[in-house]
């Protein structure tokens, strides 16, 4: 898919914030940088109704949220593991646990961490086009996900 402007990520943030199988889900995030990864997660955040400063947590690794999908409430956790160096740091960070509680977990660079994470149930790849267009591809079981 084409998003020609922000505009048209905002739009399938919210469409994705409405899908059922977002409670639960693990959303891989990759892309060079400026393809418009923490774009699309502050979108996505904001249409689960997180409100204040939506933070990149490059420095800080994680930043955690309470949003809501309709009525249920939805712990989040943003994650960008671009820093992430040396398989301890994960162990450190408390990681394994983050991934067996329930909730949202949205990730950006899983290159990073390869053989730690589980596997995502939906990816995401961004690319940047020559007209500054984003291109997005999705990749994701079909049991799971409705996309057009």
């Amino acid at each position: 898919m084409k998003w020609t402007d922000e505009g048209e990520t905002q739009v399938f943030a919210e469409q994705l914030a409405r899908h059922p199988s977002l409670l639960n889900a693990q959303i891989s995030l990759t892309g060079d940088l400026g393809a418009g990864k923490t774009t699309l997660v502050r979108h996505l955040l904001r249409s689960l109704g997180v409100t204040g400063v939506i933070k990149s947590p490059t420095y800080a690794l994680v930043e955690t949220y309470q949003g809501q999908q309709g009525q249920i409430p939805l712990d989040i956790w943003h994650m960008d593991f671009y820093r992430m160096r040396d398989p301890l740091e994960w162990e450190e960070a408390g990681l394994r646990d983050v991934f067996v509680s329930s909730g949202l977990k949205v990730y950006e660079w899983p290159e990073r961490v390869m053989g730690l994470l589980p596997t995502p149930s939906l990816e995401i790849e961004l690319a940047v086009n020559l007209d500054e267009s984003r291109s997005a591809t999705l990749h994701f079981d079909p049991t799971v996900w409705d996309f057009e």
